[in-house]
């Protein structure tokens, strides 16, 4: 090995104290003007100059923790050395957001979606079995897997399929506390998704979350797309499994009676979920994700940024491009609400990060936080939201949601996400219904290893293809998959155990 070849190596800001590694440091190798004295696996980080014990570590050019103990330039920095640390953010009140505002109507891009009667626009055109309870989730299953069997949507060529959307909770619950509340509004966002175009809601009859009160809510009436039953009334499970198929039959000739049309990009609305982080996850995939949703706002279109505990320790990047008093009330009370409530349950912020995080280069929840608030852009940020709450509103938003990658995505697709990406650097599996999920891998060798899994390569940043030009590649595969062509997950098969409600609240 010829220690005077420098490893490829990235300076992420000028005033970083630490180097990431693009490939693996070996000791004695040169890296800028400075020796590595240990191995540093890559994407990982490297201290350029001397860190004081105490003295902040900074990559991206903020605050990703302080030294645990004095770090010498050369020096491997991770677990060892390296310590999540409370800090005081501030925003930038000198922070200027990229807004140029929407193009015109006859330059926006488009795809051809479903048009709703309701006027919005779908991607998909699935038909739901909703499920009030657990104890109705194995014969929701059942309806769907006759269905699926029987052939009878072979009639329907613009079906996409049924989904049985069963959960964990729905009774011993408090009827009238949040955590009923949060079931309600993510049932309702499922049921109203455009990407629906009929359900049927099956429960057991005794549960807590009783249909009946859910229907009238929402002034919910029985009809050619919505029809519900419960296995108590109608007779057991063999008699609802009849009953639920032949629902499902009723409502297919109207769920099936549309065609896809030409749609404005404007009314997408983009979930972004990034899971299994690696360190090169804030400079390759979720940045290029972030010049995606550029363009996206740009036509007039809204993304969806959530994961409240990833973006924990750069809220105030987020609160300096709010462009309303509101949005920076709303996500500082959220952020306040996250510590009271980890602090609550004898837990810290710092535990977000998995031992698949740490293994791929991320050290504390403040850096992986930083990486994941790149998926966002640098457009203002216009509402927050909380979770399961119908999104209304146009550009960038936020939605509260815990960092556990399904729950967090129930959550957008229940406020009305029609398309999501997903970057992953370590390999996740995740897929989703009624949602399309597109994969995009942070790293090469990770793309290849699980090619079968990722639809676009952003390892190829690495390589000097910018920012910019993937996140082009980013939108334009966004407005194919919009348009019915099937992402990597969907050709898999995913989609049918990934919707996981927020379980908040105790379970009597």
């Amino acid at each position: 090995m010829d220690t005077l070849i420098s490893p490829r190596h990235l300076r992420l800001h000028s005033t970083d104290n630490v180097i990431v590694a693009v490939d693996a440091f070996q000791a004695g190798q040169h890296v800028e003007d400075v020796t590595v004295k240990d191995r540093v696996p890559r994407g990982h980080k490297l201290a350029s100059k001397p860190i004081a014990l105490g003295e902040p570590v900074r990559k991206f050019g903020q605050i990703i923790g302080s030294a645990s103990k004095s770090i010498a330039p050369g020096e491997w920095v991770h677990e060892h050395n390296l310590d999540f640390s409370s800090f005081v953010r501030q925003p930038d009140s000198r922070h200027e957001t990229h807004s140029n505002g929407i193009l015109p109507i006859e330059q926006q891009a488009t795809f051809q979606g479903f048009r709703r009667a309701n006027g919005r626009a779908g991607t998909r055109n699935y038909i739901g079995v909703l499920t009030s309870v657990n104890c109705s989730a194995s014969v929701a299953r059942f309806i769907a897997e006759a269905v699926q069997r029987s052939g009878l949507l072979d009639d329907y060529p613009m079906i996409d399929g049924i989904i049985p959307l069963v959960h964990g909770g729905g009774c011993a619950l408090d009827v009238k506390g949040e955590g009923y509340e949060v079931l309600k509004r993510t049932q309702w966002g499922y049921a109203t998704n455009p990407n629906i175009a009929a359900v049927l809601m099956v429960g057991l009859g005794c549960e807590g979350f009783q249909i009946g009160r859910w229907k009238e809510a929402y002034n919910l009436v029985e009809s050619d797309t919505f029809r519900s039953l419960t296995i108590q009334e109608v007779g057991g499970t063999r008699k609802t499994m009849e009953a639920g198929i032949a629902a499902v039959r009723d409502m297919l000739p109207t769920a099936a009676n549309v065609k896809r049309e030409t749609i404005p990009a404007s009314e997408l609305m983009l979930a972004l979920q990034c899971g299994g982080s690696d360190g090169y996850s804030g400079i390759t995939a979720n940045p290029a994700l972030g010049a995606a949703v550029d363009l996206l706002v740009k036509q007039g279109g809204t993304a969806i940024l959530s994961e409240t505990p990833e973006i924990y320790g750069a809220e105030h990047l987020l609160i300096e491009r709010a462009s309303n008093p509101e949005a920076v009330t709303r996500l500082q009370s959220i952020i306040a609400w996250w510590e009271d409530y980890t602090a609550r349950n004898k837990m810290e912020m710092n535990n977000n990060p998995s031992p698949g995080n740490k293994a791929g280069g991320l050290t504390t929840i403040l850096e992986k936080s930083l990486g994941a608030v790149a998926k966002s852009g640098t457009t203002p940020l216009e509402a927050v939201y909380g979770y399961a709450e119908p999104v209304t509103a146009h550009g960038l938003v936020f939605m509260d949601t815990p960092g556990y990658d399904p729950v967090s995505a129930t959550g957008q697709v229940a406020g009305g996400a029609n398309i999501l990406c997903f970057t992953t650097g370590r390999g996740s599996a995740y897929g989703c219904k009624p949602t399309p999920s597109i994969k995009l891998a942070t790293n090469t060798p990770m793309y290849t290893q699980m090619i079968e899994d990722m639809d676009i390569n952003c390892g190829d940043v690495l390589d000097g293809v910018s920012i910019e030009d993937k996140g082009r590649e980013i939108f334009e595969q966004v407005l194919r998959v919009a348009s019915g062509e099937r992402s990597k997950s969907e050709l898999l098969g995913y989609g049918d155990a990934e919707f996981v409600p927020w379980q908040i609240g105790a379970t009597m």
